[in-house]
C-alpha cells in the first residue's frame, strides 16, 4: 500500500516498521559470550530472533505494528528488570517496555532493540481491610478486577479487560467509574520503578514526591514500572449494564438527553456514547445488522445485593430517550461488565487511533460526529463521546501530570479495521475527522489514543497542558539521556 504514516524509525512517534512481514530483524551487533552472561542473570527468559517463540514474543494487539527487536527479556521480577534496563544503557540499545502489549501507539516493541517484556510478572495481592492492592506491571484489567472482586472491591480502571494496568494508568486511566471515583492515577497510592540509572525507587506521597507526581499522567517516560498500589472502592458484585442503541439520525436528542443526564445525576454513572454500525453478530437482532447507531453504554458504580436493582432505576432514564433499534441492557457480574466489549477489541485486528477534547456538544458538532460516523470505511470503527466531570474534575490540573481535567467531552476516534490493504483509507479517515474535530476544541488531547503522535512535541504539549515543562525537569532528573523514548516523549531539560 502507499503509506499515509511514518514507519521504521527510531522515534517515540515512529509508526509500523517498514520490513514487511519477513523482515530482517535488528542486529545488536553484540558478541554471544555477552548475551550469554545477560541471560544467565535473568529469573526468566532471554528471547533471541531465532528463537521458536520470537514471532509470539513480538507480536501485539495491533496488528498494525510490525517491528522487530534484537532481543526480548522475559523478566520474572524486579531484578530481572533493573539487570535488562543496565544492559540496555551500557550498551546503547534501544529500549521498550512491554506490559499488556494493548497500547495502540506500539510502543512496547522497537526494531533493533531490547523490549523489557512484564507479562510474566501478573501477581495481585489485595488487602481488603486496607482498600488496596498490589499489581505487578504485566497485569490486564482483568487479572486486577478478578482479584479484587474476590471481596466486592474495585480499582477505577478501563473498559476492555485485555488492557495492561500499566499504559493506561501511567497516561491517566479512563472506565466507568471516573466520575465516582476518578481516573486510575488518580488511585494510584505507589507505585515501584526501575529507573534509567537502575536503581529500584518507590514512588509516592512521602518518598520521590516529584518522580509520584510525573508518573500520574506522564506516562512511561520515568521508567519501568514493576508494580501498582491502587486505592479500591466498594463495587459489584453485581451490577447493572446500560447498553442500548438507538437510530444514528437521533443522536442530536440522544447525546442531549446523556448530557442533561450527567448534570442531573452527578457521579452516579459514567457514560459513554458510541455512533457507529450495528456488527453482524449473534447478540444483536438480525434486522438490524449494519444499521448506524448511537449507543449510551454505562456501569452502574455501586455495591451490596441491591445494586443492580438500584443500577437498573439510575441508569433507565439512559434507556427510554426514543425508540431504540435495540436494548441489550442487562444485569451482570461487574467482570463481565469490564469484558462486555472484550470482542470489539479482538488481538491482532488493526487499529489507529486518536482523540479530540471539546469543551462543548454544539449542534453542528454533533452533525458533523455524525456524518463522520456514517462515512467511517469500516464497519467495525467507531467515534466515541466520553462525558467526562465529577471525580476527576476536582483533582486540581497541577496536582498529578494528567492535564485537561475540567473539559467536559472527549472524543475518540477508532479506526479498527482487518485487512491491510484497507489501511490506507482507515487511517486518512480517522486524520480527516480528527483535523474537522479539532475546529470544535480549545486544545487538549488524551494521550492514550495518540495515533503514532506524528505531530510531536506540538500534540505534547497538548496532551500534557501546563504540566509539560515541570515534567521536563522531572524527566531529566531521572532519565537525562531519555533511555525510555518510547512513548509519549517528553525531552529532558536541557
Amino acid at each position: 500500500m502507499n503509506e499515509t504514516y511514518p514507519r521504521g524509525t527510531d522515534t517515540a512517534s515512529s509508526g509500523p516498521t517498514s520490513g514487511g512481514r519477513h523482515g530482517k530483524p535488528g542486529d545488536p551487533g553484540l558478541p554471544r559470550p555477552l548475551l550469554d552472561r545477560f541471560a544467565s542473570r535473568l529469573h526468566g527468559r532471554l528471547i533471541l530472533p531465532q528463537d521458536p517463540d520470537y514471532e509470539p514474543s513480538r507480536a501485539l494487539w495491533n496488528g498494525l505494528i510490525n517491528r522487530r527487536p534484537a532481543l526480548v527479556a522475559r523478566c520474572r521480577n524486579d531484578d530481572d528488570v533493573v539487570a535488562s534496563v543496565n544492559f540496555a544503557r551500557d550498551n546503547g540499545l534501544p529500549l521498550a517496555v512491554r506490559g499488556g502489549g494493548h497500547g495502540v501507539a506500539g510502543h512496547a516493541v522497537c526494531d533493533g532493540g531490547l523490549v523489557v517484556d512484564l507479562s510474566e510478572m501478573t501477581d495481585t495481592d489485595v488487602d481488603p481491610e486496607g482498600s488496596t492492592a498490589r499489581a505487578q506491571g504485566g497485569c490486564t484489567l482483568g487479572d486486577l478486577d478478578r482479584a479484587t472482586q474476590r471481596y466486592g472491591l474495585a480499582a477505577p480502571v478501563g473498559v476492555v479487560s485485555a488492557t495492561g494496568i500499566a499504559g493506561l494508568t501511567l497516561s491517566g486511566g479512563m472506565g466507568w467509574l471516573r466520575r465516582k471515583y476518578g481516573l486510575s492515577c488518580d488511585n494510584l497510592v505507589s507505585a515501584r520503578l526501575v529507573t534509567a540509572d537502575g536503581k529500584l525507587l518507590t514512588a509516592s506521597g512521602s518518598e520521590n514526591q516529584d518522580l509520584f507526581w510525573a508518573i500520574r499522567g506522564g506516562g512511561g517516560n520515568f521508567g519501568v514500572v514493576t508494580s501498582f498500589d491502587y486505592r479500591l472502592h466498594p463495587v459489584g458484585p453485581r451490577v447493572f449494564l446500560c447498553n442500548v442503541y438507538y437510530p444514528l439520525e437521533r443522536a442530536g436528542e440522544v447525546l442531549r438527553a446523556c448530557e442533561r443526564y450527567v448534570a442531573e445525576v452527578p457521579e452516579e454513572a459514567a457514560p459513554l456514547a458510541v455512533l457507529g454500525r450495528i456488527p453482524r453478530a449473534e447478540e444483536f437482532p438480525a434486522a438490524v445488522h449494519g444499521e448506524p447507531f448511537v449507543a449510551l453504554l454505562a456501569v452502574s458504580p455501586g455495591t451490596g445485593e441491591a445494586a443492580a436493582e438500584e443500577g437498573e432505576r439510575t441508569l433507565r432514564p439512559l434507556r427510554e430517550v426514543t425508540e431504540p433499534l435495540c436494548d441489550l441492557s442487562e444485569v451482570t457480574a461487574y467482570t463481565e461488565a469490564q469484558r462486555f466489549l472484550d470482542e470489539d477489541y479482538p488481538n491482532g485486528r488493526l487499529y489507529y487511533w486518536k482523540s479530540v477534547n471539546a469543551p462543548e456538544l454544539s449542534d453542528k458538532l454533533i452533525e458533523r460526529l455524525a456524518e463522520h460516523a456514517a462515512a467511517a470505511p469500516s464497519p467495525d470503527s467507531t467515534i466515541d463521546v466520553w462525558y467526562q466531570g465529577g471525580a476527576m474534575a476536582r483533582v486540581g490540573e497541577e496536582e498529578t501530570a494528567f492535564a485537561n481535567r475540567g473539559v467536559p467531552y472527549l472524543f475518540g476516534l477508532e479506526g479498527n479495521w482487518d485487512r491491510e490493504t484497507d489501511s490506507e483509507r482507515n487511517v486518512a479517515w480517522v486524520r480527516d475527522t480528527f483535523a474537522d474535530l479539532r475546529h470544535f476544541s480549545t486544545g487538549g488531547v488524551y494521550l492514550n489514543f495518540p495515533g503514532f503522535l506524528e505531530e510531536g512535541e506540538q500534540l505534547l504539549r497538548e496532551g500534557y497542558g501546563g504540566n509539560y515543562e515541570p515534567l521536563s525537569a522531572v524527566k531529566a532528573k531521572y532519565d537525562p539521556g531519555n533511555l525510555f523514548r518510547f512513548n509519549a516523549n517528553i525531552q529532558p531539560t536541557s
